[in-house]
């Protein structure tokens, strides 16, 4: 089964605003077994949205689009599909009172217009929206299916979860089990050799890697008759993946963070943290507290941007930043023990560093960044070159000091556990 892949809107083409919709259903269409071989973006405009959508319908049995079903004018998409495929427009009654419904839940007046959204191609399957107002739409064509789905995310990805993977799963005659596994800590460069022979061997189940910031995810994805069939083909593969990168691994679970795992592990070992940032500037106490219960874990937060907020909470000495300066493992190293001291945490992080794009020197270029890290009193600095725009250099120092803490609990928890033997 093959898919493709329309995304509707000028402020998605115009750059205004990213495109995260078409990842979300790529990830999705590639966990079920569908093939997407093309993506398009096109604006608000009707005949040129007619055009890619029948190249489209040329090479794929799926369309799915997204985006385009609004009230305004400029919201086009159902209308020029429908007329695409041959479809008068009606409207649908539930779709009609369940807008009303939004709109009254929130004493808002709806207008005129928002009864488009009801409007749906004759003989279509309606996926009412329980989180906005434009249902979506599955059209069943002689070649081809075209799903509509709405374009804000919020709306779009539990519609997408819900309803329309099901209907896929449903037209297909095989059934496709994925199985994802985390790493952190390792370069997808290294992971892809390291998995090259599995990679070269591939055909049922295959294997894909994903390089995020600070993080390589694999998915393993199998077919077979039933579940059953398909995961027993995975679960070999998984095995060699695991017995490969053993501790790089944080999760099998898709759905858990690197942050989740981390907080995890110092939820279960019922330890406590505190963090210290001067060039993350909080960007690192931001991911950990959005993990459910991290008020259980985390103590307090510091962000230490200036030399004298350096001395003033964390302790450290005016010799050290005149001599080393704030960007230096000696910093790092007074950060983190400052930190650990004032909140009496179990464990604690730090740290330092030149974003950008300003500041840089010879000695100490831009991305330079160090990491400190003390977990139950023992710490341990590194220092990083981190590339890219001020942005980039943030984000991947943050995931860093994700990876680093992780590797240091392990390695403390590993040595208290034998030491309580």
């Amino acid at each position: 089964m093959k898919a493709e892949i329309i995304c509707v809107g000028t402020e998605i083409l115009m750059g205004n605003i990213v495109n995260t919709n078409a990842a979300y259903i790529s990830r999705g269409l590639a966990g079920l077994g569908v093939s997407c071989y093309y993506q398009s973006v096109v604006g608000d405009n009707d005949g040129r949205l007619a055009e890619v959508f029948n190249e489209a319908a040329k090479r794929a049995d799926i369309v799915i689009l997204s985006g385009g079903l609004g009230p305004t004018e400029d919201d086009l998409t159902k209308e020029t599909v429908a007329k695409a495929m041959g479809r008068q427009l009606i409207e649908d009654e539930k779709a009609w009172k369940q807008i009303k419904k939004f709109f009254e839940k929130r004493d808002i007046k709806y207008t005129d217009n928002n009864r488009k959204q009801a409007l749906v191609p004759e003989g279509a399957r309606v996926l009412y929206n329980k989180n906005g107002t434009a249902p979506g739409i599955i059209v069943e064509g002689e070649e081809v299916t075209a799903i509509l789905l709405p374009g804000p995310p919020g709306e779009l990805i539990p519609m997408w979860d819900d309803q329309v993977v099901p209907y896929i799963k449903e037209k297909s005659d095989v059934v496709f089990v994925s199985e994802m596994v985390k790493l952190c800590g390792v370069g997808e460069s290294l992971v892809e050799t390291e998995l090259k022979d599995l990679i070269d061997a591939q055909s049922n189940p295959t294997i894909a890697t994903y390089a995020k910031v600070g993080e390589v995810d694999i998915r393993v994805t199998a077919s077979g008759t039933d579940e059953k069939a398909a995961h027993k083909l995975v679960k070999p593969v998984v095995k060699e993946i695991k017995k490969r990168f053993g501790s790089y691994i944080f999760t099998t679970d898709e759905n858990v963070t690197l942050e989740a795992a981390v907080m995890q592990l110092l939820d279960e070992n019922k330890l406590t943290l505190a963090t210290a940032e001067s060039l993350t500037g909080g960007m690192l106490t931001s991911r950990l507290i959005n993990v459910p219960g991290a008020s259980e874990v985390i103590k307090t937060g510091f962000v230490t941007y200036s030399n004298k907020s350096k001395r003033k909470y964390l302790g450290v000495k005016r010799s050290t930043l005149e001599k080393h300066g704030a960007v230096s493992e000696q910093c790092a190293k007074e950060m983190v023990k400052g930190c650990q001291t004032a909140t009496k945490a179990d464990a604690a992080i730090s740290l330092t560093g030149i974003a950008g794009p300003d500041g840089g020197t010879d000695e100490k270029p831009v991305g330079l960044t160090y990491i400190g890290v003390s977990v139950l009193g023992k710490i341990k600095v590194k220092k990083f070159v981190f590339s890219g725009e001020r942005e980039k250099i943030r984000e991947s120092a943050t995931a860093t000091a994700l990876t680093m803490l992780r590797h240091s609990l392990l390695e403390n928890l590993t040595e208290r556990t034998f030491s309580e033997q």
